[in-house]
């Protein structure tokens, strides 16, 4: 075995076993944002780990090119979509409260409700 197949020997086991993580989590979490963290926290790394342990397998960068790029998509919309998901749900009353620790968006969405929109000047 050269070094590359132990880097992948590691690599994507250690990737499988954030992904279980997260899918164990997703069920067994009782909150809505507590599910949406165990969600994508874990399974975006578990996918990055088994790209990079894919990477190793080819022959050249260039063919890996591919792969950095799904990475980098991932690491940028997984995360940012279960923020935004939470968001959504926290607004329409989704998300129990009493399980919260500390409510900063509370103070946000009553200043957002109390807020007059603004009207474009005509002129």
């Amino acid at each position: 075995m050269t070094a590359a197949d132990w880097v992948t020997a590691v690599l994507m086991p250690v990737g499988a076993l954030f992904s279980l993580i997260g899918i164990i989590g997703l069920v067994r979490f009782p909150t809505l944002l507590s599910r949406l963290h165990a969600a994508t926290k874990p399974d975006t790394v578990g996918v990055i780990l088994i790209l990079a342990g894919a990477a190793f397998q080819l022959p050249d960068i260039r063919s890996a090119a591919p792969l950095a790029l799904v990475a980098l998509f991932q690491f940028v919309s997984v995360p940012t979509l279960g923020q935004t998901l939470g968001r959504v749900a926290y607004s329409r009353g989704m998300a129990a409260p009493e399980h919260l620790v500390v409510d900063e968006l509370a103070d946000a969405l009553k200043d957002a409700e109390g807020a007059e929109p603004e009207q474009p000047e005509t002129g």
